[in-house]
């Protein structure tokens, strides 16, 4: 046994089924935040539920089963709840989401099974996605064109379908005409009214340039006016249609159509057409803008916020890692300057991100943003431009974050490339810099991906800096648009780690967006992957490019 211990065949065995152990467990965890986040998107069977309370009085209940739960009979009776003729430990007992925001106090009821009288999953049951107040949940029961009937019992459905059709098209339309051309015309004039202030700054503002700009501003609000009239005609048209749908009370309410989204009829619906819908649910969810404070919708800004905001990273922190790490390894020589870098480097890394927070707002945002906003924009102040959080402040911040870490990576793919390289380069007669570029670099490329990997996973995952230097619940226009100069740095942003906090923790409605935190959660972690992927796959067709220098 002694001599079986000092081979160090246990330690390896130790080691292997220590790595197996946490492999397994990081593949649990994201399975089960997958299970827990891709299963929103399944169209769910919707009850219609018969329950008696306690006074003897009966209430119907139409809605999707969300939980499933036991209960000890003890804490209920603790808590008031008196169940005659029930016998037993525990009972289980159902959240039901019944929606339907404007008629009833909340979206979800606990119903115990004893309540039950009846269950049943109706095939007419309809499910209406609106853009406001969450889903209605009912029968439908008419179509409406200016308030007339124009469905009947036989074609209701292709009717209903038809005019949620018509209607999502005309609001694309509006939202488009409203972001595109009535967006960018109020920002030519926002540039108008900047410019007349710095010609008044400058005391430059003639007549003649009043004049200019006078014109220029009556030519862009005719133009206005008249995107704003075929605005109201979409409007209109959208609001033309409804539809009539009765819900668990057994009233008839009218829903106008251009709030409606989509309609579903979930227990109607075979294996194929809840896979179809599955996907064409996380398509919306990937590609929509979010609603309702973040619980409902989509999330296309915050993943087009977190790539946007990485990308910049990498394109600020590798430059000035590899410069670095190629001054520490070539140049520096091996005195106390040189220890006491290394040590400030190491000690960066550990510093808590929270700190680079408030780093990145006192220095960058206050101090050189404010700085900047003196410079070069004073027309626009009091209003910053560049003085307050931003994108381009989240990424420097984040770079200097992550900085270490390609510092060191870097580093040691330099220390890994054998002298004899750099001898043979300058005996041939190239310069130390020629070498440093054509040799020593492109050799240690694969060091540098390997170090931007790992920054990147980490800067895309930190949501505490960020909250103090330029990511926001919710931004209404990207930092990339067709006004010029199209790349709008100053803006905020929205970032899938803070969505996830805000949408877990600040909700008002958890139980409704405790799915999406899930969802989200998988979302952020594909999209690391994602980046990661590509970062790996340039890295190894480095090492390919590059490995006959090393022989």
């Amino acid at each position: 046994m002694n001599k079986w211990f000092k081979t160090g065949k246990p330690y390896i065995w130790l080691t292997a089924g220590a790595v197996s152990v946490s492999l397994i467990a990081v593949l649990g965890l994201l399975a089960l935040i997958a299970w827990r986040g891709l299963s929103f998107f399944w169209p769910a069977a919707i009850h219609e539920v018969e329950v008696r309370a306690n006074d003897g009085s009966t209430q119907v209940i139409i809605g999707e089963v969300y939980d499933r739960e036991e209960i000890p009979i003890e804490r209920l009776q603790e808590s008031g709840v008196q169940l005659d003729g029930f016998e037993g430990i525990t009972l289980e007992r159902q959240l039901f989401k019944v929606g339907n925001r404007e008629f009833v106090p909340l979206d979800f009821m606990w119903v115990m099974e004893p309540q039950i009288i009846r269950d049943e999953t109706p095939k007419d049951l309809a499910v209406i996605e609106r853009a406001k107040d969450g889903n209605f949940y009912g029968y439908v029961v008419d179509v409406l064109e200016n308030g007339e009937s124009v469905a009947n019992s036989d074609n209701i459905r292709d009717v209903l379908f038809e005019r949620i059709e018509r209607a999502v098209e005309l609001n694309e339309k509006a939202a488009d005409l409203q972001q595109g051309e009535i967006g960018a015309i109020n920002y030519e004039l926002n540039q108008l009214r900047l410019e007349s202030r710095a010609l008044d700054l400058e005391g430059k503002l003639t007549e003649a340039e009043q004049q200019r700009i006078a014109n220029e501003e009556q030519a862009l609000r005719d133009a206005y006016q008249e995107l704003e009239k075929e605005l109201f005609e979409y409007r209109d048209a959208a609001n033309r249609d409804s539809v009539v749908m009765r819900d668990m009370r057994g009233m008839e309410v009218t829903l106008p159509m251009y709030r409606v989204l989509d309609a579903t009829f979930p227990n109607d619906m075979g294996v194929f057409s809840k896979i179809g819908h599955f996907f064409v649910q996380i398509g919306k969810f990937v590609t929509e803008d979010p609603r309702e404070a973040n619980t409902e919708g989509g999330v296309f800004p915050a993943i087009f916020g977190t790539v946007f905001m990485v990308l910049l990273m990498s394109v600020i922190v590798t430059p000035f890692g590899v410069i670095a790490a190629v001054y520490l390894h070539e140049y520096a020589g091996k005195n106390a300057v040189t220890r006491l870098i290394r040590i400030a480097v190491i000690n960066l890394a550990g510093v808590p991100s929270i700190v680079y927070g408030v780093f990145g707002l006192g220095f960058f945002v206050y101090m050189v943003g404010g700085s900047l906003d003196q410079i070069f924009y004073p027309e626009a102040l009091p209003s910053p431009t560049f003085g307050t959080p931003g994108v381009m402040w989240s990424a420097i911040t984040l770079a200097i974050l992550t900085l270490p870490v390609v510092i060191v990576s870097t580093e040691e793919g330099l220390s890994r490339i054998p002298s004899t390289l750099r001898e043979g380069s300058l005996a041939l007669g190239a310069t130390k810099a020629e070498t440093l570029w054509r040799i020593i670099l492109p050799m240690a490329s694969p060091a540098i991906m390997t170090g931007l990997i790992l920054a990147v996973a980490r800067a895309a995952g930190e949501v505490a800096p960020l909250m103090l230097v330029g990511v926001v619940k919710s931004a209404p226009m990207l930092p990339v648009d067709g006004n010029f100069p199209y790349f709008h740095l100053d803006r905020k942003f929205m970032h899938l780690g803070f969505h996830i906090y805000d949408v877990g923790f600040q909700s008002p409605n958890v139980e409704a967006a405790r799915p999406l935190v899930y969802a989200t959660s998988f979302l952020l972690v594909t999209v690391i992957v994602g980046l990661n992927l590509t970062a790996i796959g340039v890295r190894n067709h480095l090492r390919e490019k590059y490995r006959s220098l090393e022989h």
